[in-house]
């Protein structure tokens, strides 16, 4: 067991490698051995497959009695199909995605920021400008997209993206024109960002050593600068006046904004690696209420209640090898990415909301790993998903009528294929 074990330590430590922005020659020979670990580990478990399995991905028997209205959504989510079309044209990973109307954004390693049209799979937009890799991007909402339209004399319908990148950019994009309108250096390389829809509205970003900072929408001028984490802050989310910033070194932090044209930012709570138990690697977060759902990195999901520091896990991988790497809300649905680092087998799982009950999984043939994930809905109420990674790849949720229920294409993910619910 204790080899298993050292195997798996590797084997995530060479996946976090993989997705770096830039490798040593010491960390691409680590990388070289990734099958050859993968190979052993799968002998190895082979010989412990006696071992206890996870009986479920739902914690107690109280909630394996499920009650009628939330069966019969499981049974819905059971036999819902989804159409998958893949957007081609990056050249490295897709490390950050965002979604307005019938547009997708992505960001990648390869330094640019691509505009897709989700209707006809095609790329619309191709924002080349920044000189390191794009790390975040974020979409203000349109009221405060006309207030900087209006300055620029653009459509009062314009959409603006900001995107981050370890070049110690943030650039803000007109979509319709493909155009930066504006650039915030930094002083740092930008690792997270998000904007809070506050008062005249503020851009908060995240840096590679810790520093958390804050920066006027109405001004474009720095108004606070917290060295709040010890390293990377790998993850900024806003709900409401609150924000909410993790870190690789497994700390969360809580701010309120205060509106202010100065120090817009108060701590409310910081929860070190310790509490949330989250001390390495990769750190996603998102809020919802009083809870933060927590990835990083493991099996499991992580729920701090941050008023309190009080922890609890909701297991969405039942192997010792699989990482969640993303996770993400959208109506009462919390959607975990799961990926098997001894098998490379990826997947998506589902649970319902408020309670966080399993409802199923979702997988397709040679499903690359998710490193991102953003969501919208159809006119009809569908559902339709973009997850970045190795692969960008956009999720139409099909009627539920037997005509249209499966796409018989094949994979691999050149056109269309249809991803099944088990």
């Amino acid at each position: 067991m204790g080899e298993v074990r050292k195997l798996q330590k590797k084997l995530r430590q060479i996946e976090n490698l993989e997705i770096k922005i830039s490798l040593t020659p010491e960390e691409r020979v680590k990388i070289s051995r990734k099958a050859e670990l993968r190979s052993r580990l799968a002998e190895l478990q082979l010989q412990l497959s006696a071992l206890q399995q996870t009986l479920g991905i739902v914690g107690d028997a109280k909630q394996e009695k499920m009650k009628r209205q939330f069966q019969c959504l499981k049974e819905s989510w059971e036999k819902a199909k989804f159409r998958l079309r893949l957007l081609e044209g990056h050249n490295d990973i897709v490390t950050c995605v965002v979604s307005v109307d019938n547009l997708v954004v992505s960001g990648s390693r390869d330094t640019t920021v691509k505009v897709w049209h989700v209707p006809t799979a095609t790329e619309h937009k191709n924002l080349g400008g920044h000189t390191g890799a794009v790390t975040a991007l974020s979409a203000p909402p349109p009221e405060y997209c006309k207030r900087l339209a209006f300055s620029l004399s653009l459509s009062d319908k314009e959409r603006f993206i900001l995107s981050g990148s370890a070049d110690c950019n943030v650039k803000i994009w007109a979509l319709s024109i493909g155009q930066c309108v504006r650039s915030i250096y930094t002083f740092n390389a930008v690792t997270a960002l998000c904007f809070v829809p506050e008062d005249d509205g503020y851009i908060i970003t995240g840096s590679d050593g810790g520093k958390v900072q804050a920066w006027s929408w109405h001004t474009f001028q720095h108004c606070q600068s917290v060295n709040a984490h010890q390293e990377a802050v790998t993850s900024i989310q806003a709900q409401g006046p609150l924000v909410f910033s993790g870190s690789a070194d497994g700390g969360v932090c809580v701010w309120e904004n205060q509106c202010s044209d100065r120090d817009p930012l108060t701590l409310l709570h910081h929860w070190s690696g310790p509490v949330t138990g989250s001390r390495g690697g990769r750190v996603t977060l998102s809020p919802r209420g009083d809870k933060v759902f927590l990835a990083y990195g493991h099996a499991c999901i992580k729920i701090l209640q941050w008023r309190t520091g009080t922890i609890s896990r909701l297991t969405n991988h039942s192997s010792i090898t699989g990482v969640t790497d993303c996770v993400h809300q959208t109506g009462s649905l919390l959607i975990g990415s799961c990926y098997d680092v001894a098998s490379g087998e990826s997947s998506l799982n589902l649970f319902a909301l408020p309670q966080c009950r399993y409802l199923a999984s979702l997988t397709w043939p040679e499903a690359p790993r998710i490193l991102c994930f953003a969501s919208w809905a159809t006119g009809s109420g569908d559902h339709r998903w973009v997850t970045g990674g190795r692969d960008l790849v956009v999720w139409e949720q099909l009627p539920s009528s037997g005509r249209q229920k499966c796409v018989s294409t094949p994979p691999p993910l050149n056109n269309s294929v249809t991803a099944a619910l088990t």
